[in-house]
């Protein structure tokens, strides 16, 4: 066997706790000490190498996909998403999967979606009073869970809509501290004594909204959805190569990861966008005066494509990575990467963070500068919000254009200023890493701020 590279030597039960109390003050840690590539052996995980080396991870994104595992590599996420989730699978059913959910999420359905996200963000923040005091991440996973309920499944109204938003909501704040967080990393606390106790309820709501859109896939199996454009509706539409189209497992199995993957992500990445625009004025400044550029009622498809919201968009991706490191991938066989032998059977784990702070790609990591996407493109292995290789995020367009419609239309039609003065640190959220306290910010008016005052600022 082969010996895996720079071992870190505390004991596997406290490399636990330190990874899931603060997975990146550990990462970097390790690497000040061991170097950009490195092994944590978390207890009752097994070892992983963690690889913050863009060449090692553009050898790993350029393989055969077939050389690795990945989805084995997510067991931690079954009892959350099930085991039809495409997070879960590998070999010939992931690419099957995949190829079906790949089209509602690209091309021309985009520009269907965009008026509506548009619309969302509007009807929510019209609701903002001047005055009034907001958590910034409850506010935007109000507007992404919305955006998740229309866009996803078609559901704007009736029992069902009214059911499954709450129960999402108090699902996925189950997990909102590092303590309550291990219960997804400790298998030894996933123990179903009852609806009283932390995984009795957390299975609970889970089987609560697995009902929910059982009942909604049958009705709509039932109804027929053709004309739909929502993304269950092309889901259930779709056909594989021998015309078989998704089970009802598979289907809830998909939703479920939806539901969780992308509301409570894109709520995450948009708190922290609100964060830096509003900590660095000149940075809103810009933005305003790139959107009064476009005239009123501007088209949202012209919108996502502002440079420099997209260039603030993207550094906000780069400095708060909403999970700390990629998939895993495990070797089927023995290989070499970036000059180290790997036996089969190795947990390889890629870390966004490592790599989107790394002092020679991105001089002054620490510091919000959008502008530095104008003066350099980076390779798939140099910037990988959405990960890379065959495990890329599905709904990364979907996800990218939403964060800039939200935050443009957000920022012309509410001016606000944040509450509290002190720096806002990251927090373990479940799997996510997101930012205490969730940004408070407080309301100052409505509309955006005329041409000529922008000019004045």
């Amino acid at each position: 066997m082969s010996q895996l590279p720079n071992c870190v030597t505390s004991p596997p039960w406290w490399q636990l706790i330190t990874w899931i109390a603060d997975p990146i003050k550990f990462q970097v840690r390790c690497q000040k000490k061991y170097g950009d590539i490195f092994t944590l052996c978390l207890s009752g995980m097994g070892p992983y190498v963690i690889m913050g080396n863009p060449q090692a991870l553009q050898e790993i994104f350029s393989q055969d996909a077939r050389c690795f595992d990945a989805g084995r590599a997510n067991e931690l996420a079954r009892p959350l998403i099930g085991s039809n989730s495409l997070m879960l699978l590998d070999g010939d059913r992931h690419r099957r999967e995949r190829k079906l959910l790949m089209p509602p999420f690209h091309g021309d359905r985009l520009q269907t979606y965009a008026q509506k996200i548009c619309q969302i963000t509007q009807q929510i923040a019209s609701q903002w009073q001047p005055g009034q005091s907001l958590i910034a991440r409850t506010a935007m996973q109000q507007i992404s869970l919305e955006v998740i309920l229309q866009i996803v499944f078609g559901l704007s109204e009736g029992e069902r809509y009214q059911q499954i938003k709450p129960l999402l909501i108090d699902w996925s704040n189950m997990t909102d501290s590092p303590l309550s967080s291990s219960l997804l990393f400790l298998r030894f606390l996933q123990k179903d004594w009852g609806p009283w106790t932390p995984w009795g309820k957390m299975k609970q709501r889970q089987q609560q909204i697995h009902n929910l859109l059982q009942a909604e896939i049958e009705e709509r199996r039932t109804m027929g959805a053709e004309l739909s454009t929502d993304i269950l509706s092309l889901m259930m539409a779709a056909r594989d190569e021998n015309g078989q189209p998704m089970s009802d497992e598979e289907l809830r199995d998909e939703l479920l990861t939806l539901l969780l993957a992308g509301h409570e992500t894109t709520a995450i990445l948009l708190a922290w966008a609100f964060y830096e625009i509003h900590k660095h004025p000149e940075i809103l400044k810009k933005l305003q005066w790139e959107l009064v550029q476009l005239g009123d009622d501007p088209n949202p498809m012209e919108v996502a494509q502002l440079p420099y919201l997209n260039a603030v968009c993207q550094e906000t991706l780069r400095m708060y990575p909403v999970i700390p490191v990629l998939f895993p991938r495990i070797t089927k066989s023995a290989m070499t990467i970036a000059g180290q032998f790997y036996d089969a059977e190795t947990t390889l784990m890629p870390s966004i963070y490592l790599v989107h702070y790394r002092e020679d790609l991105y001089p002054a990591p620490h510091q919000f500068q959008p502008e530095r996407f104008f003066e350099r493109q980076y390779s798939a292995s140099e910037y990988l919000p959405f990960g890379g290789g065959n495990r890329r995020c599905l709904g990364y367009a979907l996800a990218q254009l939403e964060m800039k419609l939200v935050l443009a239309t957000a920022i012309a039609q509410v001016q606000f200023n944040l509450a509290e003065k002190q720096p806002v640190q990251l927090q373990r959220r479940g799997f996510t890493l997101a930012p205490a306290g969730g940004v408070r910010m407080k309301v100052i008016e409505n509309g955006l701020i005329p041409k000529k005052e922008i000019a004045l600022l």
